[in-house]
């Protein structure tokens, strides 16, 4: 949890997040410089970033989208002002649309962000500079605030090695707030396979099953999808889970809605990503619920325990297909 202080000061039209690490400038440094590693935070949790462009340059530009869940997509360019190698670099943010071009209606921010050592490691503190304070309202009515705190809290899957962070602690589960519930799990293998095992009967059928001594009788996947488990020969144990898919990018992230059947009541949507690294796969699992009461009834089943056995086989499976 790297982020120790946001504040937004209305006389000086700034906002400033400050954000401590265990981990060398440098090596900070070059999770700001390097868009394949920037792309794994700059978007909060269900809005990841895509940058189609960089050139951390004066006079440079760097381009970048954010996605939602159901395919909404944000987008936001930066025209380089400034670099000092190593220890700054000052940008203009600007909204844009899809043409790359500002959008109206909304502010341009100039923004630095200033790298420095300290005792445990380094610190980031990133101001951004805003033309009046309706610029500075309007970026924090839209949720500038939490999102940046969101979005710079997954620094620490990419600052440390992928198997240094997630290898041999299972699955881990996050509440995030009070709709949002984020599952971990490191994966010995790569993408590729670990994609193919969520989306191919044949591989859904040796894993998805939870604790031991269920089976999965239906599978069917698409669009639309539909699993059902039983204990044993018990039919009166069956239960399952039906959904559609709401965004799908190979081999990297699939959105879905999921929903009891026969229950009422909303779905959940499931936003899975995978990130390979070294030839592991880190699983990401962000769950939206309804409401709290929702999250938490269905966090009480043993939910974590039960993916555990799932993702242990998963594992398996990864590793046999290789």
């Amino acid at each position: 949890m790297p982020v120790t202080d946001i504040t937004t000061d209305p006389e000086n039209l700034t906002m400033t997040l400050t954000a401590d690490a265990a981990a060398s400038v440098d090596r900070l440094w070059r999770a700001f410089t390097d868009p394949t590693q920037l792309s794994r935070f700059w978007g909060p949790p269900g809005w990841p970033a895509t940058f189609t462009a960089f050139d951390l340059r004066p006079g440079g530009r760097a381009e970048y989208h954010m996605t939602s869940p159901q395919g909404q997509r944000s987008g936001g360019a930066w025209e380089v002002l400034n670099v000092d190698e190593g220890r700054s670099f000052e940008v203009l943010d600007s909204f844009v649309g899809e043409d790359g071009e500002k959008l109206e209606g909304f502010p341009s921010m100039r923004m630095v962000f200033a790298f420095e050592a300290t005792d445990a490691g380094s610190r980031l503190v990133n101001t951004t500079y805003f033309t009046s304070a309706e610029a500075l309202e309007q970026v924090v009515a839209m949720g500038a605030v939490e999102g940046s705190r969101m979005a710079m809290n997954q620094l620490d899957t990419v600052l440390q090695d992928l198997r240094d962070y997630a290898e041999g602690k299972g699955t881990r589960t996050e509440i995030l707030d009070d709709q949002h519930v984020r599952i971990t799990r490191l994966i010995d293998g790569p993408r590729e396979l670990v994609w193919r095992a969520h989306h191919e009967p044949e591989l859904l059928k040796t894993w998805l099953l939870g604790p031991d001594g269920w089976q999965m009788i239906e599978c069917e996947v698409g669009d639309t999808y539909r699993y059902v488990w039983q204990q044993g020969d018990d039919e009166a144990s069956r239960f399952g889970f039906e959904g559609e898919t709401v965004l799908s990018e190979p081999t990297w992230r699939a959105v879905t809605t999921e929903k009891m059947i026969g229950m009422p009541g909303p779905s959940t949507l499931n936003d899975l990503q995978l990130y390979e690294e070294d030839g592991a796969t880190l699983l990401t699992l962000l769950i939206e619920y309804p409401d709290a009461a929702t999250r938490d009834m269905i966090l009480a089943t043993g939910m974590t325990d039960g993916m555990e056995a799932s993702y242990a086989r998963l594992e398996e499976t990864v590793l046999a297909a290789r």
